[in-house]
């Protein structure tokens, strides 16, 4: 049996749950879902790929598709677009049956044959695009779950738009865009005349397992002020989906009408893959509410997982679900949902089947989905943390450093660079942050040396030649060497104002960890008191008592206001040259020592 005629099979098996209210037939090769509803028609290609499926270096990949197969369809009044999400990449159109044929006709052909001319343009607008894009709260999360690779990608820069070339673009349209790795639904009783959806053959490409990088699970990590954020993997089921809406609910009446501490506080529910699902809550808070939200947001789940719920709340939620199937055109609704799940290759039910499932959810299920959720959580707060609520503190170091040649930092007596051959670490007060060479998702690199190494578990450190002692050409080039050719990311030139100096770069290129986070680590590579020469301090002190014991006698022996303001400043002079000079013998010292 061939690759194609699995995927037809299978796909006939899954569509036995479509009712009457979906018809299904296949156009060349291709999947297609239909069901009538008055007006434009509006229809949805899929494939199963998305940012999920690429790697650190060549992320954005799937997004160059997308931007170069639209391109070619020009300016017109037909609705249409395209979006790439974790698992799939959806092209959508709506108007008459004859602008719908012509956009999925010009589109597949487009798909067939990129106008590869414009990659370097296209390239440049995402940039751009990504440039203007805001950064929801819960952005980080999938780095601290998931690390620099499979679903953790989406917290991340699209470093392929750097870097990707014609034919890497190219063969991943070839084999990822095909009729075998695609579904298409369209709002119609009909599949239109003239439909032609040519496409490459191929193989239907399952949605890529999930990685971890938290070794321990309930976690917290520290974020923004303002925002706080939980979520959780479950088993994708109806009861979970209703969990979903009762934590929202539970949210909502514990943070905003009664406590009074936030304005937003919501859960929501999505599909990631065939099996699981993502639960994510949300609540925002002012600073000087935030301890409280904190507080409210773990007693609403604690008070959920020890069943304090009543039946007449989830009778409640249970009916708002039951009505959605009281919706006119039903089957058209269900459209873009069942054609994603044939793509994910999850089972599809029946609205009867759905209502039994619905009906069958009990109280003490959703206390044990409460309790899965707890179990597997990642909690993102602002300010003191939640070690008190049982939640450990997600890795802010890595378990060990290698071993090379160390190179002492120009900024801070408390940083050391160590090069091996098996990777780098930076060694920090609270401990390294390591990149091993085998383990790296991507490196950038700059013609003036400068690299930055990210981990497949998130944790990145920053070369910068220009602020570590010794670090030479030759040192440079057993990365650029030992690091695999497919995880180089080139950038080009800055301008020399802007490669940083000693005690001038900016903290968050001194914090070699994951994303957005490592509170931890960042504290611990600043330089503190305690980094500072003996006898530095104590001439600054004597210094100090000095001014101090000068101004007690002006003081003493002056008669009026006047006259003491006139010998003060006199004496403040010859002092302030004292401190200045201190201080510049310091950073000579310092400079000095390397």
């Amino acid at each position: 049996m061939t690759t194609y005629d699995a995927t037809v099979r299978r796909d006939a098996a899954d569509l036995t749950a479509l009712d009457g209210l979906i018809g299904h037939a296949t156009v060349q090769g291709v999947p297609v879902l239909h069901a009538p509803r008055p007006g434009d028609i509006s229809a949805g290609l899929l494939f199963r790929v998305g940012r999920a499926d690429e790697t650190l270096s060549t992320s954005g990949v799937t997004h160059l598709v997308e931007h170069l197969a639209l391109h070619r369809l020009g300016v017109s009044d037909v609705h249409y677009n395209g979006a790439t999400a974790n698992t799939y990449t959806h092209f959508h159109v709506t108007g008459d049956e004859d602008e719908v044929v012509t956009y999925l006709n010009d589109l597949c052909a487009s798909l067939r044959d990129l106008p590869l001319d414009r990659l370097e343009t296209e390239k440049e607008i995402l940039r751009t695009e990504a440039a203007g894009r805001a950064n929801g709260p819960n952005s980080q999360m999938p780095l601290w779950r998931y690390g620099a690779q499979g679903y953790g990608l989406s917290s991340y820069d699209e470093l392929g738009t750097w870097s990707l070339t014609a034919d890497q673009v190219q063969q991943w349209a070839e084999t990822r865009f095909t009729r075998d790795n695609a579904v298409l639904w369209m709002t119609s009783d009909h599949v239109p005349d003239g439909l032609d959806l040519t496409l490459p053959a191929g193989r239907r490409i399952p949605a890529p397992a999930a990685s971890g990088s938290l070794p321990v699970t309930p976690a917290y990590i520290r974020g923004e002020d303002g925002h706080v954020v939980f979520d959780s993997v479950l088993r994708r089921s109806t009861a979970a989906a209703v969990f979903a809406d009762i934590l929202g609910r539970a949210l909502f009446r514990d943070l905003r009408q009664e406590g009074g501490y936030s304005y937003t506080a919501e859960a929501h529910y999505s599909p990631r893959d065939a099996d699981f699902a993502t639960l994510t809550a949300y609540a925002d808070a002012l600073p000087e509410k935030q301890d409280a939200v904190v507080g409210a947001f773990v007693d609403t789940l604690a008070g959920l997982r020890a069943g304090r719920l009543d039946q007449a709340e989830l009778d409640s939620v249970r009916g708002k679900l039951l009505k959605r199937y009281d919706t006119p055109d039903l089957g058209a609704a269900r459209l873009p949902s069942d054609a994603l799940s044939l793509l994910l290759g999850h089972e599809i039910l029946s609205p009867e089947q759905h209502k039994a499932e619905l009906e069958a959810v009990t109280v003490a299920d959703l206390r044990e989905i409460a309790r899965e959720a707890w179990d597997g959580g990642l909690f993102q707060v602002p300010a003191r943390g939640a070690d008190w609520a049982g939640f450990t503190l997600a890795p802010q170091y890595s378990s060990s450093a290698v071993a090379g040649t160390r190179h002492q930092s120009l900024d801070s007596d408390g940083v050391t660079l160590v090069i091996g051959g098996e990777g780098v670490s930076l060694l920090l007060p609270g401990g390294p942050v390591t990149v091993r060479y085998d383990a790296c998702a991507a490196m950038t690199a700059r013609p003036d040396g400068a690299r930055l190494l990210t981990g497949l578990d998130g944790f990145r450190v920053a070369l910068e030649p220009t602020l570590f002692r010794d670090v030479t050409a030759e040192r440079i080039a057993v990365l650029d060497e030992a690091v695999p050719a497919a995880a180089v990311v080139p950038l080009p030139a800055r301008d020399p104002e802007r490669v940083p100096q000693p005690r001038e770069r900016e903290m968050r290129e001194a914090a070699p960890v994951p994303q957005g986070g490592g509170d931890e680590a960042r504290k611990s590579a600043s330089p503190g008191l305690r980094h500072l020469p003996v006898w530095f301090v104590l001439l600054v002190v004597a210094e100090v008592v000095f001014g101090l014991g000068l101004l007690i006698a002006i003081l003493q022996t002056s008669d009026s206001a006047h006259e003491a303001l006139i010998h003060l400043t006199r004496a403040m002079l010859p002092t302030a040259l004292v401190i200045a000079y201190t201080r510049k013998a310091y950073r000579h010292a310092r400079r000095d020592r390397g």
